[in-house]
């Protein structure tokens, strides 16, 4: 009895074994495919979070941060904290100076991500990468959403037109002479045009303030 029982073991052992590699080879594929992953990800194959651990203290995958994780073939890329971002806050939208950023519009590097959240959200709150939240509402939230794609994730950042509106919408924030800079540099590389201007201009409720420096452009 006690060799049957053995058996009986070794067999039970070896499919556990079996289903293991198979779940563990299922998520590495799943990681290859969309680069980044978080944890709450992998109730979409069926598969524990905690296998993310397993692959991590195998080797076979990188830890990015708290709840993130990519394949050991990732290329970094240089918008890597923007990636992280919104694969951790999806529901925000790259914003003000991290927005001129990304477009390499201004010379300023704010060490956090400025990101702008719905006023009725919770605001996010990360360890990593460094965060700053901003809430707005209505159609200054959702106009002017531009979603460019960057290493399996979808990046959401404001227009350059909607970013200049709202850098003079927070100017006692950021300060006018960096609103008054990015209104100009994107107007002289032609990132944007006098009827996007206005659109959002309108929006952020600030024609009246932007009118006599668009004036100048012109």
């Amino acid at each position: 009895m006690l060799e049957i029982y053995t058996k009986g073991m070794h067999v039970f052992i070896y499919d556990d074994l079996l289903y293991m590699n198979d779940l563990k080879d299922k998520i590495l594929k799943y990681i290859k495919k969309r680069k980044i992953v978080r944890r709450r990800d992998l109730k979409e194959i069926g598969a524990p979070p905690y296998y993310l651990n397993l692959l991590e203290s195998e080797g076979k995958v990188q830890k990015l941060g708290r709840g993130l994780y990519c394949s050991n073939d990732y290329e970094f890329d240089e918008k890597q904290s923007y990636i992280e971002i919104c694969k951790r806050v999806p529901h925000g939208v790259i914003c003000l100076l991290s927005a001129l950023t990304f477009y390499e519009i201004t010379t300023q590097n704010p060490y956090q991500i400025w990101v702008a959240v719905d006023r009725k959200a919770k605001p996010p709150k990360l360890d990593y990468p460094p965060i700053r939240a901003f809430q707005f509402s209505g159609k200054a939230f959702t106009e002017g959403v531009e979603k460019i794609k960057r290493q399996g994730t979808e990046i959401k950042v404001y227009c350059p037109a909607k970013t200049v509106a709202d850098c003079f919408k927070y100017r006692n924030k950021i300060g006018i002479d960096v609103a008054i800079e990015a209104l100009r540099d994107t107007w002289r590389r032609k990132l944007l045009t006098l009827k996007e201007l206005n659109y959002y201009a309108k929006i952020c409720r600030v024609q009246k303030v932007m009118k006599p420096y668009v004036e100048s452009l012109i």
